[in-house]
């Protein structure tokens, strides 16, 4: 126990720095050992945006997606979040305090509301800055009603 060094929480992760690095709890590989920090919290911010049936990805300050699960692909990552959108949803990231959630409608060319976003501000390397945790949890029913047999005719 004498190695064990600092514990800590990152989206529903466990980082341990121990002598040489650090370790993820959740990691499937327990001897896998990061070098750097910010490789143990980007595998867990990985971990976060694949734990969701809907979209979610991770978008930086250059307007792109860095990581989106498959919702997100499936649904189309121009369709998730609209480029021209993209620099408006991140500058939303920066007024955040570390950990704070906020909410943003990504409305269609219609003007129509097409879904809402969780924005979530993170910080996974200090090099980089903060980037933006971004899922929409309400297009749940959207993919459950594509799948449905009965609309199938």
């Amino acid at each position: 126990m004498s190695d064990l060094g600092t514990v800590f929480g990152f989206l529903g992760g466990t980082i341990i720095a121990i002598a040489g690095g650090y370790k993820v709890l959740q990691h499937p590989k327990p001897d896998r050992v990061f070098k750097r920090l910010s490789d143990a919290k980007w595998f867990l911010t990985l971990r976060w945006c694949e734990q969701f049936s809907t979209p979610a990805g991770v978008l930086n300050l250059e307007g792109k997606l860095s990581f989106y699960n498959a919702a997100a692909l499936e649904m189309g990552e121009q369709n998730f979040l609209p480029p021209h959108r993209r620099r408006q949803i991140f500058d939303r990231c920066l007024f955040l305090k570390l950990g704070e959630t906020t909410t943003h409608s990504i409305v269609s060319p219609d003007g129509s509301l097409s879904h809402e976003i969780e924005i979530t501000a993170v910080e996974i390397d200090p090099r980089f800055g903060r980037v933006a945790l971004v899922r929409s949890p309400n297009l749940q029913s959207m993919f459950d009603e594509s799948l449905d047999p009965s609309n199938l005719s």
